[in-house]
């Protein structure tokens, strides 16, 4: 996706600041950055560049397949009027898809880095079972060996 710098317009127009604030503060799909990584066998960890948000202005939902996290940055009273802004403050909304036995387990926002643990949660009946192998004796249909009669019980002693 191209980003356009709208920088140079500013410099030659006066009046449209209003439509570059439009085209600057819309939302992207590609912002803020993010890593996914595996942690270990059923453990993931997201982790969102959301420098200058404060946690309150972040919200996190799971619903279904769907982990949604979005940010939306509250003017302040004071705050400056900036001919240029380097720092992204923009709203963003960031949908991952995730599958329906991973939940989520903790966020921790610290030093601009939105860290999103997760975990895959196997119910018991998905989990692997050991099943015992038994050479040369019958079993029934519990898995369990069986009694097997010799005869011993019809014979008469001699």
């Amino acid at each position: 996706m191209s980003t356009f710098n709208f920088a140079p317009l500013y410099r030659s127009t006066i009046g449209f600041d209003r439509l570059f604030d439009l085209l600057d503060n819309s939302v992207r799909p590609d912002w803020p950055p993010y890593n996914i990584e595996k942690k270990g066998e059923n453990e993931y960890r997201v982790s969102m560049a959301v420098a200058g948000f404060r946690p309150e202005e972040i919200e996190m939902t799971q619903q279904g397949g769907s982990l949604v996290v979005s940010g939306q940055r509250k003017l302040e009273e004071n705050s400056p009027h900036l001919l240029h802004q380097g720092i992204a403050s923009r709203s963003f909304r960031q949908t991952f898809n995730i599958a329906d036995d991973v939940k989520v387990i903790g966020a921790n926002l610290e030093n601009g880095l939105l860290s999103v643990d997760l975990v895959r949660e196997v119910p018991e009946a998905m989990k692997p079972k050991r099943i015992e192998i038994n050479a040369g004796r019958s079993v029934d249909q519990d898995n369990r060996p069986k009694q097997l009669g010799h005869g011993s019980e019809g014979r008469k002693a001699a």
